[in-house]
């Protein structure tokens, strides 16, 4: 953003420009995204757009940003919540808010437009507090301590909520009671499993004893049995 807005006004100006980039995205992809396009759809002069956003990939990194913080947003007030039960409804009624407004807009966003225009510090800014909000909340609802594995639940819970949201955007299914409440059965699904963790190793042993059993039942009792030589 070429300056930052201070007034409400400005302020106000600004979030115009952005809803309408965000809105155009959204409805007419990135082939129809143009600044001229944006300060019209926003009821704003091309010399306003220019005041605060110096080229078209400035203010598609701006749009970015803003729906970055949305998500964001939904994860921080999910990990506010008392209750695992609060936390997960809270979590899965914000990210899917949060692409309810402009359900293609995180496609058009992440697979059309160039990254070459992007900061790569965007991203990385994101997926950096945005699996540190997965960890806190799974750690939050059971697994207490540090544990290796929590870079990769993360992940995991984050890509399946992730995958699930995406794609009922590109269905057209956001709005779906159904899909919010088998969202939230994955979700607890998935952390009740670090409450009472499988005692892997102890089945495995378990296992490898009754095989090693087996097999030493079947072979011939040695004591017992002669040689040919012997009765010689």
């Amino acid at each position: 953003m070429r300056k930052e807005p201070h007034q409400e006004r400005a302020r106000a100006t600004v979030e115009a420009i952005l809803e309408a980039g965000a809105r155009i995205l959204d409805r007419q992809g990135w082939g129809r995204f143009t600044t001229n396009a944006v300060a019209d759809t926003a009821g704003v002069s091309i010399g306003s757009l220019y005041q605060y956003f110096p080229n078209k990939a400035a203010l598609v990194e701006a749009i970015l940003r803003r729906h970055f913080d949305d998500v964001l947003t939904a994860l921080r007030k999910a990990n506010e919540h008392s209750s695992r039960g609060e936390r997960i409804e809270g979590l899965i009624s914000g990210v899917i808010a949060a692409h309810s407004i402009h359900p293609s807009l995180h496609r058009v966003l992440l697979e059309d437009v160039p990254r070459g225009g992007i900061s790569k510090s965007v991203h990385q800014k994101f997926e950096s507090e945005y699996s540190n909000l997965y960890t806190r909340l799974i750690a939050a609802s059971g697994c207490s301590g540090t544990n290796p594995r929590s870079e990769v639940r993360a992940q995991v819970l984050s890509s399946a909520i992730g995958g699930v949201v995406h794609d009922a955007a590109r269905r057209g299914t956001l709005e779906s009671f159904e899909l919010k409440q088998e969202l939230i059965h994955l979700v607890d699904a998935y952390l009740t499993t670090f409450e009472h963790p499988p005692d892997t190793p102890k089945v495995r042993t378990a296992g490898a004893k009754a095989r090693i059993v087996e097999k030493r039942t079947d072979l011939p009792d040695l004591q017992s049995t002669h040689s040919p030589l012997d009765r010689r």
